[in-house]
């Protein structure tokens, strides 16, 4: 009966072991990917435009709490 015992923790042991390494690998990769990755593509005109815009209006807001007339 012991002999059985300590061969299910073996395999429980062995099974969470290799579940362990497939974890680290996955982040390992994640990280390699992350690192790699530094070329981000570049903004489109549109995206530009709507930007700008936002800052416009971030702009007057500032302005109107700080209570000066545009």
């Amino acid at each position: 009966m012991g002999l059985v015992g300590l061969a299910g923790i073996g395999l429980l042991t062995a099974g969470a072991l290799r579940g362990w390494r497939g974890w680290l690998e996955l982040k390992r990769l994640e990280l390699q990917a992350r690192t790699t990755d530094h070329a981000a593509p570049a903004p489109s005109m549109s995206s530009r435009i709507e930007i700008a815009d936002l800052k416009e209006r971030i702009r007057k807001l500032e302005a109107i709490a700080a209570g000066v007339d545009l």
